[in-house]
């Protein structure tokens, strides 16, 4: 009779460590789809902010290049305008 008890309740363990993998593994399963979409919606995010930045950079590199050629224009003239005048001191 007690070994029929034994028998009895490690069966009854088996079949709850069973259950308990298999609710593990669906827990572990639902953790890791809900992972994924939290990395999806920050790939997303960092997307876009790259996005961003890049238009920014081109935007900054547009202003660049008229600040370099207006300061190339007003060297131009300050050189002219200085040539004209040190020609007519002599």
């Amino acid at each position: 009779i007690i070994y029929l008890l034994d028998f009895l309740v490690s069966q009854s363990m088996k079949s709850k460590k069973r259950i308990t993998k298999a609710s593990v593994e669906q827990a572990n399963g639902i953790r890791i789809s809900y992972h994924e979409k939290v990395c999806a919606e920050r790939m997303k995010t960092l997307f876009k902010a790259i996005d961003e930045m890049r238009k920014d950079i081109k935007e900054l590199k547009t202003n660049m290049d008229r600040g370099k050629g207006a300061a190339a224009i007003l060297i131009l003239i300050g050189g002219l305008i200085g040539s004209i005048l040190y020609y007519f001191q002599k």
